[in-house]
């Protein structure tokens, strides 16, 4: 019984690179044939310009860049048999494309069918919609090409199918949120059954934005079992067997366990900060270590995103700052090695203060003085910045994003928010899940404090404050947010589910009020399905009445 040896190319393309991309295509197609003997080499949706290119596709130059790219590919005498992404113009109309490259030439082209255009996707902006099935001869197998969302309509199998295909071939830039991976599988294995084939899911991995793709790809038999799965988070060249012969059967592999919420969450982050700060040029990241959890689950994702030596966090205390803060800030920096420094903030603040004596004489103190405390960190990070070239990582979790429980050009300065789609109750998971990490050594280290865990969170802009005297208990907050934001759930609806009334419109005024500082927030990164910035897109001003 004969077997082909076929190769998952799980890479991390670099948007708009086209001429890196189409180099690290050869040098992959090049090492799994020296390594792997790979006679199939198969690449992610839109590997040749990264995904998603978004506008970088209306510039003319890119059909030409494309073309350049194919025509290299043509000359690197593969002997695998190459299948690749890319955006290709035909007739003045654009396709999201994948290609068959065999012994130089283009043997086969597939124009994906079903477009997404909700939750992060908008490829209706860029592309026209193909209508035919593309079944080629892979050393004598049929075999359909399909792309990404395809996959999750039951046309294109049935379409395939009957266009006498055998296996599918599935490539993808699908996006990682927090259940995707089980629906992925789930997924896989009912098209494979409806096909009576196998699918073989490639998927690309790495931080793009706010976007983290997370890999897993996947080969399904055609009786709906997982056959072969590819690490998450992992770029690699992931090879398989699949016999040549009427059964068409995956020679099985060992199957990766299933990870924990939480473990794919906190890797999300950390490969979403490492890509977007390294692949923007960034040498290193500064924050604001404050004694809060925030920050500190922000600083322990930046060290095992960027390493130590790649981070510097500044304490910045003023009168309000408890010495417990100080402490638990300083305990950290050097649990964690990183370089530590306290600023106080109380000159900058007492010279603003002073130049504003006659502006607010007569006015009581209220929240104008605890932003301005927010401010004066916010612009000594952003001179450390300018200074050293630093990227300024902010802490603000969703919750606080959504309610406003952040200063403009305070905590929100900067140019990467980490926390940004992460509830406050899973931070604190996430921290308690951090602490249960191995070093590289195999002994265990608390990097956050136990006390910061422990402790009620407080901004300490005011003497004894809480985040609790100013919005419900986490638990209650998001949950409601849950609801209202996540699954756009009415007020009265949720009111229905057992909240508070008084409570649920107070969240919801809040949300809707602070839409202005959203938008002009860093992007973080995304790990629900709707989290503030692609996914969510609410108009600043609006009269709409919370109800029904």
């Amino acid at each position: 019984m004969s077997k082909l040896n076929i190769v998952m190319a799980q890479i991390n393309p670099l948007v708009g690179d086209i001429t890196k991309n189409t180099q690290t295509v050869i040098d992959c197609v090049k090492a799994a044939e020296q390594t792997h003997s790979a006679q199939v080499v198969i690449f992610p949706e839109l590997t040749l310009c990264g995904y998603p290119p978004e506008d970088l596709l209306l510039r003319e130059s890119m059909s030409e860049r494309i073309n350049l790219a194919l025509a290299e590919l043509e000359e690197a005498n593969f002997t695998a048999v190459v299948i690749i992404g890319y955006p290709l113009v035909v007739d003045e109309k654009r396709y999201n494309m994948a290609g068959v490259l065999q012994g130089g030439t283009w043997v086969a082209e597939y124009a994906k069918q079903e477009l997404p255009n909700y939750q992060v996707f908008d490829e209706k902006r860029y592309f026209v919609a193909g209508s035919e099935a593309c079944v080629f001869d892979l050393h004598g197998i049929p075999t359909a090409l399909t792309i990404c969302e395809d996959i999750w309509h039951k046309a294109p199998m049935a379409q395939a199918r009957e266009a006498g295909a055998k296996l599918m071939i599935n490539i993808n830039a699908s996006p990682f949120h927090q259940h995707k991976l089980q629906e992925r599988i789930d997924l896989l294995c009912e098209r494979s059954t409806e096909g009576d084939m196998p699918i073989i899911y490639v998927n690309q991995v790495g931080g793009q934005d706010e976007l983290v793709f997370d890999g897993g790809s996947l080969v399904t038999q055609s009786n709906g079992e997982v056959g072969v799965q590819a690490p998450l988070y992992e770029e690699g060249l992931f090879s398989f067997e699949l016999s040549n012969d009427a059964s068409l059967a995956v020679v099985p592999q060992a199957i990766p366990q299933t990870p924990s919420i939480l473990n794919v969450v906190y890797s999300a982050l950390v490969i979403g900060v490492r890509d977007y700060v390294q692949k923007n040029g960034f040498k290193k990241a500064v924050l604001g270590l404050s004694g809060g959890i925030d920050s500190a689950l922000t600083l322990a994702i930046a060290v095992d995103a960027l390493g130590a030596d790649a981070v510097s966090a500044i304490m910045m205390p003023f009168k309000y700052t408890s010495e417990l803060s100080q402490n638990d800030a300083a305990d950290q920096a050097h649990r964690q090695g990183v370089d530590y420094r306290e600023i106080s903030i109380e000159p900058m603040y007492n010279a603003f203060m002073s130049g504003l004596a006659d502006s607010f004489e007569g006015t009581a103190v209220d929240l104008t003085e605890q932003n301005l405390q927010a401010r004066c960190r916010g612009v000594l990070l952003m001179a450390l910045s300018n200074k050293s070239g630093a990227i300024v990582l902010t802490t603000g979790n969703k919750s606080e994003m959504a309610v406003g429980y952040s200063t403009l050009y305070g905590d929100m300065a900067g140019g990467f928010d980490v926390l940004k789609d992460v509830p406050k109750t899973m931070v604190f998971e996430l921290a308690r899940y951090r602490n249960t990490l191995s070093k590289a050594d195999g002994s265990l280290d608390d990097v956050i404090p136990t006390s910061v865990i422990t402790r009620p969170p407080s901004a300490e802009l005011a003497p004894d404050q809480k985040d609790e005297d100013n919005l419900p208990p986490y638990s209650i907050l998001d949950q409601i947010l849950e609801l209202y934001i996540a699954q756009d759930t009415s007020a009265d609806d949720i009111i229905a589910e057992g909240y508070d009334s008084d409570t649920v419109h107070r969240v919801i005024r809040l949300v809707d009020i602070n839409e202005y500082k959203r938008r002009q927030a860093p992007i973080g990164v995304r790990i629900s399905q709707r989290g503030f910035g692609r996914d969510r897109r609410y108009p600043i001003t609006n009269a709409w009445k919370p109800g029904i």
